[in-house]
């Protein structure tokens, strides 16, 4: 199958709709945070805002490795941590627990919801796990 100019090939479509999928996803995940900030308070928001930011601040482990990195990698002993603050089912299956266990405490869930929407947006702007190296995922 031969690309010519200005046709698509089935790779960019569905690398296409996978991220318009977790923009999407970015979207209600920011909506619902932004509702639970606003219905519970100060420290529902403040949590929202905080895992936000909080998964890109696994690159602190190995701050120090900084320095002997290439342009786009991240330290390799910062990356298990990264990684696991960027999979989607770890907030995921919090927030699960979160509502079928005897738990009432807003602010969590709506941290939840910050930290859902932090990875649906990297995802939607096409940054995603690290290799072990601590290079992009192609």
């Amino acid at each position: 199958m031969t690309a010519t100019a200005g046709t698509s090939t089935p790779r960019t479509t569905t690398t296409a709709l996978r991220r318009a999928a977790w923009l999407a996803s970015a979207l209600f995940w920011t909506g619902f945070a932004v509702l639970e900030s606003v219905n519970h308070g100060w420290l529902a928001g403040a949590l929202t805002l905080a895992f936000l930011v909080l998964p890109d601040l696994a690159f602190l482990v190995a701050l120090d490795e900084a320095p002997r990195t290439a342009k786009g990698q991240l330290a390799p002993r910062a990356v298990p941590y990264y990684n696991a603050m960027h999979r989607a089912l770890v907030p995921l299956a919090l927030a699960l627990a979160y509502t079928a266990l005897p738990v009432d405490w807003p602010p969590a869930f709506a941290a939840l919801c910050g930290w859902l929407a932090h990875i649906s947006y990297d995802r939607a702007l096409g940054y995603g796990l690290r290799t072990k190296e601590g290079f992009q995922r192609g």
